[in-house]
């Protein structure tokens, strides 16, 4: 489909990756034939974000909550999220730049290291910024940012009267980006599942009734273009 120059130019988009079990079960297939389709969609949809001009994007890979699941689905998510981040992004080539939000203390140290490698290499680049979210909470993550400011403002560089709405978003794994416009759900669910609650305040909700592993370009299109009808208020009138 052929799109007017500004049809995503700009935009931040959050994407809560859902539906990879229900997609595999739906087929007879074990949970992770669902979870090696969804990366597969997830390295496509990042690179039409690309093509798109699209600002940025946050992509939900894995929760703090998704530790509950079996051992081997665990194993099997992680395994393919250190697989797509050894060949999913051509940085080097491209103007793309990679970050983490989350907790990665507890990930294996070899995956630690290669995340610390695409950030550190990509830091430079000024096109799309692509943002996984792994082993990540909405709410440990506004924790973390109000711990940090108390360790400050006990160590007296800062007053409890400094402690506003900018000096808490400087502290997000999100500092310095702008907040997703609107978000994405697909799998056919209503709800935001811990992620992004801070910085989801006043983006728009766009949830649609396809599952992850079959997510396509199209229906990104269709997320756009149901957000560029939308009227954006901001608590005005």
């Amino acid at each position: 489909m052929e799109h007017s120059k500004d049809f995503a130019k700009g935009l931040s988009i959050g994407i809560i990756m859902d539906g990879n079990g229900r997609w595999a079960k739906s087929r007879g297939l074990p949970r992770t034939a669902g979870h090696k389709k969804g990366a597969q969609v997830f390295q496509d949809i990042a690179d039409y974000c690309d093509e798109l001009g699209v600002e940025s994007v946050y992509f939900y890979a894995f929760s703090t909550e998704n530790w509950k699941r079996p051992a081997e689905e665990v194993g099997a998510i992680m395994r393919l999220f250190g697989e797509y981040l050894i060949k999913g992004f051509d940085y080097e080539n491209r103007n793309v730049r990679i970050c983490f939000m989350g907790d990665r203390t507890v990930l294996e140290p070899k995956l630690q290291e290669l995340m610390n490698k695409l950030e550190r290499d990509s830091a430079c680049k000024t096109g799309l910024t692509i943002n996984i979210a792994i082993n990540y909470g909405g709410r440990p993550e506004i924790v973390r940012a109000a711990q940090s400011l108390a360790a400050k403002a006990a160590a007296g560089g800062l007053k409890p009267e400094d402690i506003t709405e900018e000096a808490l978003s400087a502290q997000m794994y999100t500092a310095g980006q702008k907040d997703p416009d609107f978000i994405l759900r697909p799998s056919g669910e209503k709800r935001l599942s811990n992620f992004m609650l801070w910085q989801a305040a006043y983006s728009e909700l766009v949830e649609m009734d396809v599952l992850w592993p079959d997510f396509t370009r199209d229906d990104l299109d269709a997320a756009i273009m149901e957000f560029n009808r939308r009227s954006r208020r901001f608590g005005g009138i």
